[in-house]
């Protein structure tokens, strides 16, 4: 089976690459997930809750800021002015994946004071940030798992490999 760059990015350089882009990503909005799960419950909430979702909120946004400067440096703006895209599965999983740095800075902004006004209206903000992340998370998931020839991607020239390497002198079909 061949593979999206974004699968082809969490199986280069083990473990880091997988730590890096998609443990610490997905385990701030897992936390901020079932934090804000307890939050909503309503009634007392203790301070390790409390402090779990501020904490998690504050490094979100920076952290996917970061992530997402290094992907467009790296992996965006070259694959795109060499064409190097294996179709529109390559691009909407990538696409997808820096997009989850929008909500992840919301969350920032929420925890800051800068949106939401209220109480109430930073609790609803808060989790429509949390929501939208999950849901723009696991599109990319899902999207960066096909085989990029399922949405019609075919290689130029050569066999390409698994990890997306192409072998010169064969056709992939």
């Amino acid at each position: 089976m061949l593979s999206t760059h974004y699968m082809g990015l969490l199986a280069t350089n083990q473990p880091w690459n997988l730590l890096m882009f998609m443990a610490v990503p997905v385990i701030l909005a897992e936390t901020l997930a079932v934090t804000e799960l307890v939050i909503l419950r309503g009634g007392s909430v203790g301070p390790v809750v409390a402090g779990l979702n501020r904490w998690a909120g504050l490094i979100a946004g920076p952290y996917m800021i970061a992530v997402t400067v290094h992907l467009l440096r790296n992996a965006v703006i070259p694959l795109t002015a060499t064409g190097g895209w294996r179709g529109a599965a390559d691009v909407i999983a990538v696409s997808f994946y820096l997009l989850g740095t929008v909500p992840m800075v919301g969350l920032t902004l929420v925890e800051l004071g800068l949106v939401g006004r209220t109480h109430e209206s930073a609790r609803t903000w808060h989790t429509v940030f949390v929501g939208a992340f999950l849901v723009i998370a696991h599109v990319a998931m899902i999207v960066g798992m096909l085989d990029p020839t399922v949405l019609g991607w075919r290689a130029s020239t050569g066999h390409t490999m698994p990890d997306g390497s192409v072998m010169p002198g064969m056709t992939h079909n």
